[in-house]
């Protein structure tokens, strides 16, 4: 009877190891999830931004498709650069 007994406890043993792990490995999973759609929405948002404000100053200058262009590129690299310390704040978190 004590095989039995003891076998039991082993099986709950490695059952609440293995729910641990699972609920770890979630919220491993939610937090990649939420910092890689913070890094997407900063990249798209800069480019959206740096657009509108193209179109504002076109319209205002009436130099019509120059300042649109210009800083379409100009938000592009802002959100690229935002992207880049973002990740690289990150993966300094993470060490």
């Amino acid at each position: 009877m004590s095989d039995l007994e003891d076998l039991k406890t082993r099986l709950k043993i490695a059952k609440s190891k293995l729910q641990k792990d699972k609920t770890q490995n979630a919220d491993k999973k939610g937090i990649f999830l939420g910092n890689a759609f913070k890094l997407g929405t900063e990249l798209v948002a800069a480019v959206i931004v740096g657009t509108i404000i193209g179109f504002i100053l076109d319209n205002w200058f009436g130099t019509k498709p120059i300042l649109i262009i210009v800083f379409f590129f100009f938000g592009a690299v802002a959100g690229i650069t935002n992207v880049i310390k973002a990740a690289r704040k990150m993966q300094k978190d993470i060490k």
